[in-house]
């Protein structure tokens, strides 16, 4: 099994943090996942994702602050 890409969003600007998410998250084959990296809790990002792709993703922390986040979001099966 490759290893899962990580995305850390802390080294982007602002503007392109999302449409890189989704980008990568759409790229995704079914059955993977990425790590994304952020300096505050992506919450609002959650929404988004449960708003576009309502069921069709997993979301899992595997740190939560207080400096770092890492969250797993994956295309299930």
């Amino acid at each position: 099994m490759p290893a899962e890409q990580v995305i850390d969003v802390r080294v982007m600007p602002h503007g392109q943090r999302h449409d890189t998410i989704f980008s990568s998250y759409q790229a995704l084959e079914p059955g993977s996942a990425f790590v994304l990296v952020n300096d505050h809790d992506p919450k609002p990002l959650h929404y988004q994702f449960d708003a576009m792709f309502t069921g069709e993703f997993s979301w899992d922390y595997l740190e939560q602050g207080p400096q770092v986040w890492r969250v797993r979001i994956g295309r299930p099966e």
